[in-house]
């Protein structure tokens, strides 16, 4: 059983120059489990001195004659592996912190936070393997060729969120490493420790000194990293809110930033959708990790010939989970990852009652569970695609359904939203699938179920955001091009 007590995980450094060292911010976070609402531990509120030693770390890191940048694909590669082979050596560890940290049910927490990463840095050092860095063209307007080289950009700062951490820091880490550059992470507060361990990780693979670096903290340290004089690229995942404030910073100072923020993704259900297949994609894609994923599919639109049939699916399938302890097995959610977290979500279910919303079932709190963030799984009827509850991203294990007459309205309401990140149709009629597919407006789409993909790119338009993530391509948002032009060898 992993060790709960305080002051075992309570923590005091930061991760910089291949070791750990004694934070120079004296104020101290504290962390709440999320299932029990007690104390969990207690780590550094970095501030600009912090991230300034830790930037100065990965820019000797990238920079020095040996440095980072400057090693062979093979070299990266191997680091690469050694990381997903430390990460599976701890994957209790990293399972089961993640599940205290933000009461994911630790099955779930080890897809998340141990598979999935552990297939991300493999996926980018078998691409490694096999990639070349320069293209020769011929040049068009005088004679000779032009070699177009890619390199790295140098010291990026990566931001990732509580709601999957590891996933998240991986999908950014591995591609950022294996373009050859060095990197300060500053992850969620809610999600520190199990950074921690990342770091532990990554100093037992034999990444060089200074190459990964952890700062933690709220506000202060993020904002201080994103404005650092000698970062060359910042990468967030978050919300919309914040992503706007980082795409501020970093317009101002012209420098290149990727944000995958938020979404309101709509499952579309088409009048021959499989009933049973339906039901098993919702169970992940609108209740997975206590709804806590951008993509969910938090409005559901449904022919009007199958609406009946289907809202009472929903509503059993809602009725089917069982909240509790992330560590029992038995458990299928755990609990909102944070006390805000849980207000917001049930200010929002209240405010669609207000707005005349159906609470067919859930709403609130499980019957006699007085402490945790638990919140029931909830399904609204009754409401118009403008209301708040149809257009904001929640961000909890809430479904509101809307019947549709055609296919015109259908897509009329999946795109009558500020957000673009995912969406899905569910429907026997493989043809009709890609015309509905082509005609919603959103970075990722899916038949009969989708998620992210390791060699496909994911990310949003709209409100939620700009920048890709996954496949070959991810690399590139870590590097930039040189042309190098060569004259015609007989002039």
């Amino acid at each position: 059983m992993l060790a709960t007590d305080a002051t075992i995980l309570s923590r005091s450094t930061v991760f910089v120059s291949g070791g750990w060292a004694e934070a120079i911010a004296e104020e101290r976070l504290s962390l709440t489990n999320p299932a029990n609402e007690q104390h969990l531990a207690t780590v550094p509120s970095c501030g600009a001195d912090d991230v300034d030693r830790a930037v100065i770390s990965a820019r000797a890191a990238f920079e020095s004659g040996t440095g980072w940048g400057s090693t062979t694909f093979e070299e990266r590669a191997a680091v690469l592996d050694r990381i997903a082979d430390q990460v599976e050596a701890h994957a209790e560890q990293f399972a089961g912190l993640v599940a205290l940290e933000i009461g994911e049910p630790w099955q779930l927490s080890y897809l998340h936070n141990v598979t999935r990463p552990v297939a991300t840095y493999r996926y980018y050092a078998d691409l490694l393997r096999q990639r070349s860095n320069e293209e020769v063209r011929p040049a068009r307007a005088w004679s000779g060729d032009i070699v177009v080289r890619s390199e790295p950009l140098g010291v990026v700062g990566l931001i990732v969120p509580w709601n999957s951490p590891h996933t998240l820091t991986s999908s950014k880490l591995a591609p950022a490493l294996a373009a050859g550059c060095t990197t300060v992470i500053k992850p969620a507060v809610e999600t520190s420790l199990d950074a921690y361990l990342l770091m532990e990780v990554c100093a037992a693979a034999g990444v060089p000194d200074g190459v990964v670096n952890l700062v933690t903290g709220g506000l202060a340290a993020g904002e201080a990293l994103v404005t650092h004089r000698d970062v060359d690229k910042v990468f967030f995942t978050g919300s919309t809110q914040a992503g706007r404030a980082i795409g501020r910073a970093c317009g101002e100072l012209l420098r290149p930033v990727s944000l995958e923020l938020g979404g309101k993704s709509a499952g579309i259900v088409a009048a021959d959708a499989d009933l049973d297949t339906l039901v098993t994609q919702l169970r992940r894609l609108v209740f997975g990790n206590s709804g806590q994923v951008c993509y969910m599919l938090s409005r559901l639109l449904v022919h009007r010939s199958r609406y009946d049939e289907v809202v009472e699916a929903v509503v059993e399938l809602a009725r089917s989970f069982v909240l509790g302890d992330p560590f029992d097995p038995e458990t299928t959610m755990g609990p909102l990852a944070n006390k805000a977290q849980h207000q917001r979500v049930a200010a929002m279910v209240d405010a669609a009652v207000a707005d005349g919303a159906k609470v067919l079932t859930g709403g609130g709190r499980p019957p006699g569970v007085r402490r945790g963030y638990f919140y029931e799984p909830t399904v609204l009827t009754g409401l118009g695609n403008d209301a708040a509850v149809n257009q904001q991203e929640i961000f909890g294990p809430v479904v509101s359904i809307q019947p549709f007459d055609d296919d015109a309205e259908a897509v009329a309401l999946a795109n009558d939203s500020d957000f673009g990140l995912g969406g899905c149709v569910f429907t026997t009629d493989g043809e009709y699938a890609l015309t509905m597919a082509r005609k919603v407006r959103t970075g990722t789409f899916g038949v009969n179920g989708y998620g992210p993909d390791i060699a496909a790119q994911f990310g949003g338009l709209k409100d939620s955001g700009s920048g890709r993530e996954y496949g070959p391509e991810a690399i590139g948002t870590f590097e930039y091009t040189k042309s190098i032009f060569r004259p015609a060898v007989d002039q």
